[in-house]
């Protein structure tokens, strides 16, 4: 009987342990060819965006990004190009601000607004309020790029990682990541870059 005590206090003590480790350790976030969950962020026109409400939409450009992160700012007229180009052809961009607002004052939601009029954004700018959603796509940088790809399971995940090879000099670029990834997701192939490192600032939890 005593035996039997012991073993069950053990086993208990076992699974306490490995829910506390399970809890702690943060979650990877996805891979290319995970599927996707949807979301329902407030956008600056202080309306829900969803993307499954987005009409005309074989995939969507995520990216995380904000208004503070000078890596960010460098890219926003690529990312506005991005929508301009590949929004007619069925890949919109959707932008997200993962920052904390109390811990950077610039990534408040009345700074997106902001910030999104003077640059003239085209696209949902959203703010993951809580900061739900960034954690689970796996998002580490601003910016942060997940191209998704609408199928019958789901939103599949193609590419992940940087916009292109070149930050701070547009005019210096080699290898479009995302231009390439889009472009022949749209002409039936395979990806042939699924996955680069992100270069930016790092999110603001």
């Amino acid at each position: 009987m005593k035996a039997l005590k012991i073993f069950a206090l053990m086993a208990v003590l076992v699974t306490a342990s490995a829910f506390f480790w399970v809890e702690k350790t943060p979650a990877s976030g996805y891979k290319v060819g995970d599927i996707a969950i949807d979301f329902s962020l407030k956008n600056i026109d202080n309306k829900k965006v969803s993307l499954k409400n987005i009409k005309g939409a074989k995939g969507y450009i995520v990216i995380f990004t904000c208004n503070h992160c000078p890596y960010a700012q460098a890219y926003e007229d690529r990312i506005i190009a991005l929508n301009k180009k590949y929004k007619p052809l069925g890949y919109p961009v959707v932008a997200i601000n993962p920052n904390n607002p109390e811990k950077q004052k610039d990534d408040s939601f009345e700074m997106m607004q902001k910030r999104a009029k003077e640059k003239g954004f085209t696209f949902p700018y959203l703010l993951d309020e809580g900061q739900k959603i960034y954690p689970q796509y796996g998002a580490t940088k601003t910016p942060h790029v997940y191209i998704l790809q609408k199928t019958t399971k789901g939103n599949q995940v193609k590419y992940i990682g940087a916009i292109d090879d070149n930050y701070g000099d547009e005019t210096a670029v080699k290898q479009k990541y995302v231009e390439n990834a889009l472009n022949q997701l749209l002409n039936n192939k395979e990806v042939s870059v699924k996955e680069t490192k992100a270069i930016g600032c790092s999110i603001k939890a």
